[in-house]
């Protein structure tokens, strides 16, 4: 399956975060998160594995009870069932990839 992130509608997940569905397998589902710089992704976690990888922005990361800065270049990998949240300091995107498939996130 191929697509175009500009032909995809972002879904808003919170005030300030928005996400889109790029493309989904089987077994894995990628998304670009669309982040403006002030936002907080409140702490959570779900039963997925989730790996992340920031193209642009900065901000500060927390898996269970590490914390890491974040800048482009910088990746992660939370395991299913753990507790994360995350607060950006800029205008940010990322890429989460996520196994197996969010059927909530399917378009």
């Amino acid at each position: 399956m191929f697509n175009e992130s500009g032909n995809v509608e972002p879904v808003l997940m919170l005030e300030g975060i928005e996400r889109r569905t790029l493309t989904y397998g089987d077994k894995m589902l990628l998304v670009e998160v669309t982040v403006r710089g002030g936002s907080v992704l409140p702490e959570h976690a779900h039963s997925y594995e989730q790996i992340g990888y920031l193209c642009k922005g900065a901000g500060r990361l927390w898996i269970g009870q590490e914390c890491r800065e974040i800048r482009p270049g910088s990746s992660w990998c939370i395991p299913g069932d753990v507790s994360h949240k995350a607060e950006f300091s800029e205008d940010s995107v990322a890429l989460d990839i996520f196994h197996p498939v969010r059927e909530d996130y399917l378009p």
